[in-house]
Parts: C-alpha cells; sequence; structure tokens
C-alpha cells in the first residue's frame, strides 16, 4: 500500500510539473523571437509612409500599424493622449514639432550606434530626435493648365505676386500643416519677418485655396485644378514619373527645405520595437528604402543610393532655418499668418 501509495504521488508530481517546463520554454522562445509590433503615428504621406513601414516590417519581421495624421492634429492627438499613450513613435512632421514635443516631456531620448553616425544637423544633441530624410519646397507648374491660363513660367518667389497668377496657386495652411510653416520660416529667414509677412500678404490674392495637407496643392496641380503648387518637391516628381504634364521649378531667390524627424513617445508600450524602428531608419538598408521605393525623398545617411530624376541636393539653392528659433516660435508666426495674411485677400 505505501509502495502503490508513492507511485501515484510520484506520477502526480510530474504531471503538475509539465505546465511549468512548457511555459518556461514558450517565454523563452517568446523572448528570443524578439517584439512583434510597434505602433506609429506617420506625419509622412500615407503612400510613402506605407512604402517605408512596409519595408521596416519585412527587414525585421516587426509589424508596423500606423495612422496617417498631418503633422498639426499628430501634435494635437499626442498631447491629448500623453497620460495614455495609443502609439510609441511619431515618424516624419519638421524637427521643430519635435523640439516642441521633447519641451513639453512628450518624447524620450534614445541613443544608439545609429544616432552617433548621423551629423550633427540631423539629430537632437540629448537624443530626443533625429531626422531621417530631406526635401527641399519647390514649385509644381502644370504646364498645360498655365498654358491655358495665358501665364508664363514662373522662375522666382516675387513672380507669384503677378496679377497673371491670380487664382492658380494652391499652398498650404500653417494652421495645420508642417510644410507650410517651413514655407513661412523659409521667406522670414530669407526676407526678414515684417518683409515676409508683407510679401505673404501681397502673394494672398493669386492663393486659389490654402490645404490642410503638405501634399494637398500636388494632387490639384497635377490634374490641372490649379496651375502652380507650392510644397516640397516628392509629390511632383512622383506624378512626373506617372505622365502628368508637370515641371518642378525651384525659385532663384532659394527655397527652405525640410528634414523630417522620428521620435519616440513618452509612454510608449513597444518601447524595444521603437528603438528598432529609429535604427533602422537612419541604416543604409533603411535609406536605401527611399530610392528603391520611390519615395522621392533624399538621404540623411551619404552611404545610402538617389532616385533617378533627382537633382543632387548639394546643387540647389536652399536656405537652413534655425531649428531651435523655428519651433520656438512657431505659435507666434503661426498667429500673425492668421492674422495678417488671410485677411490680406
Amino acid at each position: 500500500m505505501y509502495k502503490k501509495t508513492s507511485l501515484i504521488l510520484l506520477v502526480l508530481a510530474l504531471t503538475l510539473a509539465i505546465p511549468s517546463v512548457v511555459w518556461a520554454g514558450g517565454a523563452q522562445e517568446a523572448e528570443e523571437s524578439g517584439p512583434e509590433e510597434v505602433v506609429v503615428y506617420a506625419s509622412v504621406d500615407e503612400a510613402n509612409a506605407k512604402k517605408i513601414l512596409d519595408a521596416f516590417t519585412e527587414d525585421t519581421g516587426i509589424k508596423a500599424a500606423f495612422v496617417h495624421l498631418s503633422s498639426g492634429p499628430a501634435y494635437s492627438r499626442i498631447q491629448a493622449e500623453s497620460s495614455n499613450p495609443q502609439a510609441d513613435v511619431w515618424l516624419g512632421a519638421p524637427s521643430e514639432n519635435h523640439i516642441m514635443a521633447k519641451e513639453e516631456g512628450l518624447t524620450v531620448a534614445y541613443k544608439s550606434e545609429a544616432y552617433d553616425k548621423l551629423g550633427d544637423q540631423f539629430k537632437d544633441p540629448d537624443g530626443y530626435w533625429r531626422s531621417f530624410y530631406m526635401n527641399p519646397m519647390a514649385f509644381g507648374v502644370n504646364t498645360e493648365a498655365l498654358e491655358k491660363a495665358g501665364a508664363s513660367m514662373p522662375t522666382s518667389w516675387d513672380d507669384l505676386t503677378k496679377p497673371e497668377y491670380e487664382g492658380l496657386i494652391q499652398a498650404p495652411t500653417p494652421q495645420a500643416s508642417g510644410t507650410a510653416y517651413n514655407i513661412v520660416a523659409s521667406l522670414v529667414t530669407m526676407r526678414g519677418e515684417d518683409a515676409a509677412f508683407e510679401y505673404m500678404a501681397d502673394l494672398n490674392p493669386n492663393i486659389q485655396t490654402y490645404t490642410s495637407s503638405g501634399t494637398g496643392p500636388s494632387k490639384a496641380v497635377a490634374v490641372g485644378q490649379c496651375a502652380i503648387g507650392i510644397q516640397f518637391t516628392p509629390a511632383f516628381f512622383q506624378f512626373i514619373t506617372e505622365g502628368y504634364p508637370l515641371k518642378v521649378v525651384f525659385p532663384k531667390e532659394g527655397v527652405g527645405f525640410e528634414a523630417p524627424a522620428v521620435s519616440i513617445l513618452e509612454g510608449a508600450q513597444n518601447m524595444e520595437a521603437a528603438k528598432i524602428l529609429l535604427d533602422w531608419l537612419v541604416s543604409k538598408d533603411g535609406q536605401d528604402v527611399l530610392s528603391e521605393a520611390n519615395t522621392f525623398f533624399y538621404p540623411v545617411n551619404p552611404e545610402a543610393s538617389l532616385a533617378e530624376g533627382m537633382p543632387e541636393f548639394a546643387s540647389l539653392k536652399t536656405v537652413s532655418i534655425d531649428i531651435e528659433w523655428a519651433g520656438t516660435n512657431k505659435e507666434r508666426l503661426v498667429e500673425r499668418w492668421v492674422d495678417e495674411v488671410l485677411p490680406a485677400k
């Protein structure tokens, strides 16, 4: 009887031990498999955000779910969700937006070997954000719509204020678009603040509409809804490859450019995956995706390739904006734009 009871107790003990062994093995396997998902608020245009994040998933196996939001709405949502973040990473939007997010404690610092390799102009010294591509500002001109309107090809910012362009131009609004704020900041840098606002007020009667999205003008100019669109270049190059009658014009006075950034949000639930995404974005593999996927973005990694048909960035006359100044003065300058430029029409 004693031997039988001992045997039963031994079998029972072994049976109860089995789930613990399986669970431990499963936990080890999950740990070795690495992070599975990252959630992104993407202020890059939706098509290119998908190209970039799909490539990231293919390279790393980490699923990237994203919500597309222009920089203004994205910032507002991040602020509103600060006590309970619903995303891990803010991808895109001009660097000055990420400076503001840093100052409000909405993002966290992260440095790595990939961060260390970036030029100083492409990263926050404390590690809160890093840029992952560049784009110059330009005019996209629909040659057929321009000819139909009987207007000449513009070559400068000053040209755009001529009466022949009345109602022919679309540009984004700085109330919602980081692209538009870059236009404001670059004009202030080139002309001085008062002269820049006088210029924008003179330009206002020629603006057909201000779009909430920074890429809105390219869509309108491609189909001839307007003759001239002002924004960053990628969508213009994209539409040219698709056969639309567009010409990209870099005004002779010079243009601003963007170096959109990426940050990890405070309270990110998928922190490890977020860090992997940031490192991948500025790696050679991640930067080569910019040309391979036809995003028409300029890489920040000098080892990366440049898409066919894009002029070398160094060949363009560009205006460097002090991003610390731009971030600090954004709210004030946008309010001045609303007060002085919009009523000018």
